[in-house]
Formats: C-alpha cells, structure tokens, sequence
C-alpha cells in the first residue's frame, strides 16, 4: 500500500502547484506556500465566519492552501492546539496572543497579521434578572427599554443578592477573552466591582474584592447553565445570546457596540515561529482571509444570508439558521419581541475592521492591568513593545498590497499603509465616555474609578 500512497502524494503535489500557477498571476512575485495542507481551528461562534467563507468561496485554494477546519472543544484547546502544532492557526480571542507571549497561562510567542472582526458580543441575563431590573430602566413612549442599559440597572438587584448572602454569579467565555473584559467594562461602568486577579500569588479567580463573580464557560454551553441558575448572566459572541432569546430562557440587555462601539473582537493567531519558517503560507492565508471578510461585508451586507446558511451547518456553528441570522443580518433581539436594527453588530472588513491595530492590542493590555493579570506598573514603552511582537501590520500589508496590485480588492478600502501608524485616533465612544489614546495606556489606566492604578498591586 506505500507505493499506492506514495502516487497519491505526488499527484496532489502536482495539483497544488498546477492550481498556484494558474489562479495567481503574481505567485512567483508572491511565492509559493512552503506548506500546502493546513489545519486551522475554530470554536463555534458566528465570527468565525472569514474562516468558513475562505474555505467555502475557494479563496483558500486560490492561494494554493489545502485547509482542513476543526472546531475545538474550548479556547484552551484551540490555543493549546496552536503552540504544540496540531493546528497551523486559528480563530482567536484577541488576547490570547498577548497573554501567551508576555507569559500569562501557557508561556508562547504567537502572533496575528489579521483581525477578524469588530463587535458581536452581548451581555444576557436570566428571566427573574431581567424582571428584577426593569423597574430600574427607564422606558419610551411605547414601553419598550431604552437603550443602552447600563449596570447602573442591575446593581440594586445585585445589591440585594449580597446582602442575602448569595453569590452573584456571571459567566464569560476564558479569562483573557474580549468578554471577560467587556462584562468588567460594564459592570464597572455601572459601580459593581467584577474582582482582581493576583497571578503573583497564585490566585487567577479574577474574584478578589469582587461583587459579581465571573467564572469560564464554554460559548455554546452559556444558555443551558443559564438555564440550569448556575449563573445569573453571561457575556458571551453569538449566536449564543439569541439562543436565550429563541429557548425563552433569558434576555440580552446589552450588546458590546454600546459598550465600546466598533470594538476589536477576534484574532487570527499563529506562532511567531510558523510565520517565520512559512512566510509565503503566512501571507497567502492572511490574502485568503481578507478576500473572505471582504464577501462577508460587500453590497451593504448583501451576501449575509448566504453565509448564515454556510454557518448554520453543524461543522461550523450549527445553530439554527433563524437565531444565527438575528444578528447576522443586521438586526438585534432583546426582549422577546423586541428586534431593533444593529446594522454592525457584526462587522467583517469596513472600517478597516481586518487591520491589526497596535492600539487595540494596547487596550487589552491595559484591562489585564486595571485588573491584575498585570502585576505590576509597565512603561507605557512596554505596552506599545509587547503590541508590536503580536500584532502584525507588516504582514497583514504586503498581503493587502498584493491584492491591491492584482485588483482583487480597492486600495481606498484599506489604511494608507505609507502613512498608517497602527494607532487609531483617539476614541470616546464607550458607554461611560472614557477616553482611550492608545499612546497613553498608562494615563488611560488611572482615569478609571474602579481598577489597579499606578503603583498598586493586589
């Protein structure tokens, strides 16, 4: 049987480099990948859409890439997949890549030359929550909420729960996920305190001082342990939260456009040292992910129906098709019955959503601060240096620029990569107005009222 395997080999060999040749008019000019097959991982969430329309539209192939997709188990998983090379990359939460760099949890260098989304996170809380804080929100001429609704709401009723004695529990999906830092944002932003993490002394509860107290749990159990009154309410991507809805098991109150709009959501990671022993791979998958994010967004959303028919397949999300595209399209469910349109709730490629900002890496860094995963004061150098070894505009550019010159995609649709710093301007659009520059990590950290400041450790 060797000899039979050995023909089949070289007969894909032959079929790859065929296919390099005559789908890309500038491989040579590019390169050809230095590893053809490929296995990426993915945990079931709607953002994990550029992956799945690379793969399904061909861009995959087009680059001359042989992809295999995987879902994993949880975000430990994944990354733990990533660094010992069972997966040659994958859909990750953005802090990842930083947390294993500078050493929190498993110590590796991985990094991202793609940025897979912005948004597309809420924050639900069970039924008999929800019912405890409408008399606290304020309401329109017809009833309904209005929105955003701040923890300001939710704060009497968690309140109420301490002085019963009864914990007040919430879920979020890992502790160095955008969630963790989102449900923090807004709780904090409404005066309850989400707890500190000491790594120094062997405590990562992240439930120090804490009067909510967030624990991990996997994306797509979310709805049953929210059933099940384990918690009380979770921050978690979709579809995972029109899931609540759909089940009549609870309500999303808020969604992460109102916490912080056009927030960074997902990474595409992998390890500094595939990057370096496969630079045209890096760049032909990054050029695949762009073309994909670039479908998923064009004609105003036009494509999202048939990319929620591709998600909706159980070896990608495989929820229903209905709740993935309750949010997908363009619109939002909170209170049963109560759609209202949040046309980017999740956005793939404008506003330049697929560029790796180094000021996005540095808001992450500075939440790992305000809540102790940072022991320590660090320079505002040290922030702006760790930003650099994960994210990867040089990358993410020469791919860009390739597609640009072979006239897959528009120049004016991309950063001026001739002047762009990697920091965007300055950004107030938060639910409690903070200011964040990206250039300041160190003053955006002390503007907090909750949170490490300067010189404190836990």
């Amino acid at each position: 049987m060797n000899w039979l395997k050995s023909i089949k080999l070289t007969m894909v060999s032959t079929v790859v480099s065929l296919s390099v040749v005559t789908t890309s008019v500038s491989a040579e000019k590019l390169g050809y990948p230095e590893k053809e097959e490929l296995t990426f991982g993915f945990i079931k969430l709607t953002d994990m859409a550029p992956i799945a329309i690379a793969y399904e539209n061909g861009y995959f192939e087009d680059e001359g890439l042989y992809v295999t997709i995987e879902a994993q188990a949880n975000w430990k998983v994944l990354l733990d997949g990533v660094i010992d090379g069972r997966l040659d990359g994958a859909h990750m939460l953005a802090g990842q890549p930083l947390a294993a760099t500078m050493g929190f949890g498993t110590k590796a260098h991985i990094i991202t030359p793609f940025s897979m989304d912005l948004n597309g996170n809420g924050i639900t809380v069970s039924n008999d929550i929800w019912e405890q804080m409408k008399p606290n929100i304020p309401k329109m001429d017809d009833g309904r909420p209005v929105h955003p609704i701040k923890a300001d709401y939710l704060k009497p009723v968690v309140e109420k729960y301490t002085s019963a004695g009864k914990p007040f529990n919430m879920g979020m999906v890992f502790p160095v996920s955008t969630h963790n830092y989102e449900l923090r944002y807004w709780l904090a932003a409404g005066g309850i305190h989400p707890g500190f993490y000491a790594p120094h002394k062997g405590d990562i509860s992240g439930q120090i001082d804490a009067q909510a107290l967030l624990s991990v749990t996997p994306p797509p159990q979310m709805p049953a342990t929210l059933e099940a009154g384990t918690i009380y309410g979770y921050c978690v991507g979709e579809p995972w939260n029109q899931q609540a809805v759909f089940k009549g098991i609870g309500v999303p109150v808020i969604t992460d456009y109102e916490i912080w709009k056009d927030n960074p959501e997902k990474v595409f990671g992998i390890t500094a040292d595939f990057a370096k022993k496969y630079p045209n791979t890096t760049i032909r998958l990054t050029r695949a992910l762009i073309r994909a994010a670039q479908w998923l967004d064009a004609n105003d959303n036009a494509n999202r129906p048939a990319a929620v028919k591709i998600l909706s397949q159980s070896n990608y999300v495989g929820a229903d098709y209905d709740v993935i595209a309750n949010s997908m399209t363009g619109t939002f469910e909170y209170e049963k019955g109560d759609k209202r349109e949040v046309p980017d709730f999740n956005v793939f490629f404008r506003y330049n959503a697929t560029y790796p900002y180094y000021s996005d890496a540095i808001w992450y860094l500075t939440q790992m601060r305000r809540w102790g995963q940072i022991s320590e004061d660090k320079s505002d150098d040290w922030y702006k240096e760790m930003a650099a070894k994960v994210y990867r505009p040089d990358l993410y550019a020469k791919a860009a620029q390739s597609l640009i010159a072979e006239k897959l995609v528009d120049a004016k649709d991309f950063p001026d990569f001739k002047t762009e710093t990697g920091f965007k301007p300055v950004q107030d659009a938060f639910i409690d107005s903070t200011v964040y520059d990206g250039t300041k990590p160190n003053a955006y950290i002390d503007s907090f009222e909750i949170g490490l400041k300067k010189g404190d450790k836990i």
